[in-house]
């Protein structure tokens, strides 16, 4: 027994060397990430926001705009959303798969134990020969124990490069579900933004029903006076009545704002409506520090998984390369086998085993050359897929910029507007009372304040989102990683 155990000692020995030398060979080609090349972005954000200060730290943007209800509201958004939930599973799915690639490296290891008993039948092969001899047996008891190990050597590094890709999957993954954190986040702050703009928008198309109706009441006690005719009293009905149709729009589309808000917190839609029942005033836009492309590229959760996704690709070609080479595999067997079970552990029932086996293609009609050339298709494509996500954020953050700085200026211009519209309407009003103009002239110039009161809480809102949709392009609302 000793001379056997010495004898799979040189065996493990030399195996062992063999192993490090052949786990040190790898075929496929070697990884090197990108580097695109981007000029300054032509649009640059106003840093001179209305409050002013430093830049809003791009990893919890929200807070830069000094509304406790937003932030509460996108912090519970990020906390209870399904679909950022789900990507977590997506990313444990894909943490699990690498787990089990990482695995095939090593060796398995099983323990295996057996009990057989059998009668020999005389009439069978075994039977009518030896069943004349006195020390047949027909009956037969086998007792078998042992463990057993086996391991496929990475010859050409296929396992590793299927490990590696798996890897890269998993940073993916984690890549996306930050992605939809991104995502979450703006889709909460512009749901609640739209809130405030609605609430403010009903509450001017109130005031404007208060003055129409106190309007109605002036001009009926002037015809009661004989001051005015029952025409000026209906265009002023008129008046009223398009006040009041603007209020059920408005209200159903807070409505749906409210739902999309429950629904982004993960409740049913209702269930946080009344926190938003008193109403506020537009939170004002956050300044916005100017970024630089290279700093986009590290931020933004697509551009990284899809730089992931290329660098897994590219573990797969080494896959299939590797099947060019031969497998070789090694079994051990450290059993014992005895026909009693008394004798079972004993040196004469030790029944040690080693097994090296090779296998290698010879010929497939090409297969394994179909199958190289498919995945450097996929690489190709995951490359292509790359370069487009690059160019797709940098076009991203161009329009958010451009239209966060036309909609500030287009709200400069409104609220000037709104300004002349109510000394106009003020002044016609004055008119009117003293006589002097005509009551088309009062509706007119109320109209036109109504119209333009509305567009200016409105913008005032786009804003506000626009700058959102900077946050968002720029690609924050999460820490990336140093």
């Amino acid at each position: 027994m000793s001379r056997t155990y010495q004898n799979i000692s040189k065996t493990s020995l030399s195996t062992l060397l063999l192993c490090l030398f052949l786990e040190s060979c790898t075929v496929g080609p070697k990884y090197k990430a990108p580097a695109p090349v981007l000029v300054p972005f032509h649009n640059h954000a106003d840093s001179s926001a209305s409050n002013g200060g430093a830049a809003t730290p791009l990893d919890h943007w929200w807070t830069g705009f000094n509304d406790p209800m937003l932030v509460t509201i996108v912090e519970r958004a990020l906390n209870q959303n399904l679909d950022l939930a789900a990507t977590l599973e997506r990313v444990n799915q894909a943490r699990a798969a690498a787990a089990g690639a990482g695995a095939k490296l090593y060796p398995t290891g099983e323990l295996d134990a057996s009990a057989a008993a059998e009668r020999q039948s005389l009439q069978g092969n075994l039977g009518s020969i030896a069943g004349s001899y006195p020390t047949f047996r027909r009956n037969i008891h086998e007792y078998a124990i042992g463990p057993a190990a086996s391991w496929e050597l990475d010859v050409a590094g296929g396992v590793r490069h299927n490990a590696a890709a798996f890897r890269d999957e998993v940073q993916a993954a984690e890549a996306e579900r930050s992605g939809t954190r991104v995502m979450i986040a703006a889709d909460a702050a512009d749901a609640y933004l739209q809130v405030r703009g609605y609430q403010a928008r009903l509450a001017i198309a109130k005031n404007q029903i208060e003055t129409d109706e106190h309007l109605l009441k002036l001009i009926q006690n002037r015809v009661a006076a004989g001051a005015a005719t029952k025409r000026e009293i209906a265009q002023a009905e008129a008046l009223l009545q398009q006040a009041r149709s603007t209020v059920p729009l408005l209200r159903l589309s807070l409505e749906k704002q409210l739902n999309r808000l429950d629904v982004l917190m993960g409740a049913q839609p209702g269930a946080y409506a009344h926190e938003l029942d008193t109403v506020t005033a537009i939170p004002t836009i956050p300044a916005i520090g100017n970024q630089e492309p290279l700093d986009v590229l590290r931020r933004r959760p697509d551009i990284i998984a899809a730089e992931r996704h290329l660098a897994a690709s590219n573990e797969r070609i080494g896959v299939v390369i590797a099947d060019y080479y031969p497998k070789i595999s090694l079994s051990g067997v450290l059993g014992f086998d005895s026909l009693n079970s008394g004798h079972l552990f004993t040196a004469r029932g030790f029944q040690p085993a080693a097994v090296a086996g090779l296998r290698w293609r010879l010929f497939d009609f090409g297969r394994v050359n179909a199958e190289v050339k498919q995945a450097r298709g996929a690489n190709a494509e995951a490359l292509i897929a790359y370069r487009q996500a690059v160019l797709r954020a940098a076009e991203d953050v161009e329009n958010a910029l451009a239209a966060l700085a036309e909609t500030q200026a287009y709200l400069a211009e409104l609220q000037a507007e709104v300004q002349s519209l109510t000394r106009a309407r003020d002044l016609s009003q004055e008119a009117y009372r003293a006589g002097s103009i005509a009551l088309t002239d009062v509706l007119d110039a109320d109209r036109e304040l109504l119209t333009a009161q509305d567009q200016l809480d409105a913008n005032r809102a786009d804003a506000a989102r626009a700058a959102v949709t900077v946050f968002r392009a720029l690609g924050g609302g999460w820490e990336p990683p140093i």
